[in-house]
């Protein structure tokens, strides 16, 4: 195999120097050039495996040469090199093709690290074109326009570092985007670390992100790893980010920039090199014109935006996405995964999907639950009826389904008599109706349903198991 070769383009000579050591020393060739014209010769003469370009240069900016490479050298992952703390060039790097950016003074490890990570890249595209398929893949079910845009754009976030901010309501999907992402991308052996914004206290929230050490504050017994550490090599994936209070976006901001985080009770900081997915079912723009959300952290993580649309918008999918739905359902009881029958397919197709994804699974899970044998009826999915739509459900499916639920349907016992079953019993229904309620109106949020019933998100976790609602 011949020796990988970077382009290193800087007026510095002491910054040409120090990267033409440390690459030497990690068995790779260096050429080293000061301007936007030598490194257009460069390029056009010779084959890289890598570019790190500055972002000033005396006949031009490291932009020209990232735009000129993601033009005709597609293949070449560029770095740009930045100014100590100077995020907007950084971002504005990333948004024009930047694989990565490395900031002044240099960080030998974190140089080493993202070079390892963009010959992988380099290696990848020449080996099988870029992003890998199948596997995961697999579970982003559907055809439709929508989705083939969702699948070709995942493809493509998977070959930079840029940040991603993922926008969807609440069930479409955007973890399974994020872990797409990150498992076709050249940090796929590396952890991808999930965490959900809203489900961690306040209090503790230093700590979870960044770790502490022993005896830091009183229970810190031991030294513990954050998830900054816990996602080192690979990607963190911030679930519900429009949940932080403002004190934790300033020292996320810190971590992002800096590539580095300090323990609670640490003194000195510690690298980290972890890729920055984030997501949340809230208007994020709306929230930092209302100043509950920072704009540099809101600019930082929403460097390319990906958009999964609402489940309504691909009605196409609803029958594909219910058969592999149903046959998961089959896999995991062992069972023949169940048949949908003309009617029930034809309700769900004009039905709104407020929970979207995962309120179809939940649909389905009932209803093969309720079902005799192994078909579906309308009548077992008890969809509610006035989420519907009249235009997509024939007349006699409605009415078939509800002289079916009126048939097999008890009668309701009176809302305000605890009846045969008790007063624990009579309690516990009315806890689940306020549940259910409030999830269906948060479109399934399980943070948005907890606020909405004026308890924790702990506490509401508590209480779906108790009561044994998915």
């Amino acid at each position: 195999m011949s020796q990988q070769t970077v382009l290193v383009i800087d007026d510095e000579r002491d910054i040409r120097e120090l990267l033409t050591i440390t690459l030497g020393r990690m068995d790779l060739k260096v050429e080293a050039v000061g301007t936007v014209g030598e490194a257009r010769r460069a390029l056009a003469e010779g084959t890289y495996d890598l570019c790190f370009t500055d972002m000033r240069l005396p006949d031009g900016t490291g932009h020209e040469i990232i735009e000129l490479i993601s033009l005709q050298y597609p293949d070449t992952p560029v770095a740009m090199i930045t100014a100590y703390g100077n995020v907007d060039a950084a971002v504005n790097a990333l948004k024009a093709g930047a694989f990565d950016f490395v900031s002044k003074p240099v960080d030998i490890q974190m140089l080493r690290q993202l070079v390892r990570t963009a010959l992988r890249l380099a290696e990848e595209k020449r080996a099988g074109g870029g992003a890998k398929t199948g596997g995961s893949g697999e579970r982003l079910i559907g055809d439709s326009p929508a989705m083939q845009q969702v699948r070709s754009t995942i493809g493509k976030l998977a070959r930079n570092q840029a940040p991603v901010y993922i926008a969807g309501e609440s069930g479409v999907g955007k973890e399974l985007v994020a872990r797409l992402i990150h498992e076709q991308g050249p940090r796929a052996s590396g952890p991808f670390v999930p965490v959900n914004c809203g489900a961690i206290p306040s209090e503790l929230m230093e700590s979870e992100f960044f770790g502490h050490r022993k005896g830091s504050f009183t229970g810190a017994v031991n030294d513990k790893e954050g998830l900054f550490q816990a996602a080192h090599g690979g990607t963190l994936f911030l679930d519900e980010v429009a949940e932080l209070p403002l004190h934790m976006q300033v020292k996320l901001l810190r971590a992002i920039q800096e590539k580095a985080v300090r323990p609670i009770g640490g003194r000195d900081e510690v690298p980290v090199d972890v890729r920055i997915l984030s997501a949340t079912h809230k208007n994020l723009a709306g929230l930092v014109e209302q100043g509950q959300f920072r704009q540099d952290l809101f600019y930082r993580i929403n460097v390319i935006e990906l958009r999964v649309p609402p489940l309504r918008e691909r009605r196409g999918d609803v029958p594909q996405l219910s058969a592999f739905i149903l046959r998961q359902l089959a896999a995991k009881s062992g069972a023949t995964p169940g048949r949908l029958l003309p009617a029930a397919q034809a309700a769900l197709d004009g039905y709104d999907f407020p929970g979207n994804v995962r309120e179809l699974e939940n649909i389905l899970e009932r209803a093969m639950a309720m079902s005799d044998g192994e078909t579906i009826d309308i009548s077992d999915l008890m969809l509610p009826q006035r989420n519907a739509r009249a235009d997509g459900v024939p007349p006699a499916a409605q009415q078939q389904a509800s002289a079916s639920q009126t048939a097999s349907a008890p009668a309701a016992a009176p809302a305000n008599n605890p009846g045969d079953g008790g007063l624990d019993d009579y309690i516990s229904n009315l806890e689940r109706s306020a549940i259910i309620k409030a999830l269906e109106e948060s479109r399934y949020n399980k943070t948005a349903a907890a606020k909405k019933l004026g308890i924790t998100f702990r506490a509401l976790r508590y209480k779906l198991k108790k009561l044994g609602i998915d």
